[in-house]
């Protein structure tokens, strides 16, 4: 694992655990994001579980699909953040969908 890419993810992971814990227990979260098939959770809301995961482990304990992963995060929430609609974005979809990836884009 490179320093590199765990810098990267813990810049664009703004939210801790327990904060994005409580996100993903409300039907906000619930509600966005692409999903494999009817009823099934949506690929962001999966990542925000394995990202808590992922924040839980010491540096030696990573694996490689936690690299792949941390990787995918980082691309993500760079990628979503070059799409962010005009006006106040508190209460919208895009906010959202990245809460599910570990960012929040309101948090100082």
């Amino acid at each position: 694992m490179t320093d590199d890419v765990r810098t990267e993810f813990r810049d664009a992971v703004n939210m801790t655990p327990g904060e994005l814990e409580k996100w993903l227990a409300t039907d906000e979260s619930k509600q966005v994001g692409q999903k494999s098939s009817a009823g099934a959770e949506s690929v962001g809301h999966d990542s925000g579980h394995r990202i808590i995961g992922i924040l839980g482990k010491k540096k030696a304990s990573l694996t490689e699909a936690d690299e792949a992963h941390m990787r995918k995060v980082v691309g993500y929430v760079h990628r979503h953040l070059a799409q962010r609609p005009d006006g106040d974005v508190a209460e919208t979809p895009w906010r959202y969908s990245l809460m599910n990836w570990g960012h929040d884009p309101l948090k100082k």
